[in-house]
């Protein structure tokens, strides 16, 4: 078994263990809390938003969120991160998270772009044109699928929310909110 397979593996337990430790090492303040936002509710959106573009295992997604960045939802899952890192106000915390994304997503990525390849002959110009992970800023050019790259598009090409319903997205709203309310009891009870 490959490496990139034993990292898609585990990289949900090992979040919930990360998220333990990330706790006990956090030392948040009010004003930590509120910088914080400035990267979770951001990163919430984006995974939230990529979720209603995405046809698993069915489609190439190249609009909405797709036509910026081959990989918004770990881009939005890394926003998360880094926003609770400093919401913590640990350098151990950020170092750590630095070191799993870049030991278990990039061979995540990396793999899922393989399947990719082979399941759609269209990604390899996808990939030419689209970044990986940090969006381009300029606008897109029309998608390989014909539709336009934006929020609105013909033949389902716009955002769905019985998709976000289905990929169960609401979850990582839900697990924000039990990480600020973890924080907040950490910040009374550190005191």
């Amino acid at each position: 078994m490959s490496w990139a397979q034993v990292a898609k593996r585990i990289r949900v337990p090992l979040g919930f263990a990360f998220t333990a430790l990330f706790l006990w090492l956090a030392r948040p303040t009010g004003r930590s809390l509120l910088w914080s936002l400035a990267l979770v509710v951001p990163g919430v959106w984006l995974r939230a938003y990529a979720s209603g573009y995405v046809r698993k295992n069915a489609e190439l997604a190249v609009s909405g969120p797709y036509a910026y960045t081959r990989n918004p939802l770990y881009l939005g899952s890394m926003m998360i991160a880094f926003g609770f890192a400093a919401a913590a106000r640990s350098w151990w915390v950020a170092g750590l998270l630095a070191g799993l994304f870049a030991a278990i997503y990039g061979p995540v990525i990396r793999g899922e772009e393989e399947f990719l390849r082979q399941a759609f002959p269209e990604f390899a110009e996808y990939a030419r044109r689209v970044p990986r992970l940090l969006p381009r800023l300029r606008i897109p050019g029309p998608a390989l699928s014909g539709r336009g790259p934006g929020p609105l598009g013909e033949d389902g090409g716009g955002f769905s929310a019985s998709l976000y319903r289905q990929h169960r997205e609401y979850q990582a709203l839900a697990g924000a909110l039990g990480v600020y309310l973890a924080l907040l009891l950490r910040m009374l009870w550190v005191r």
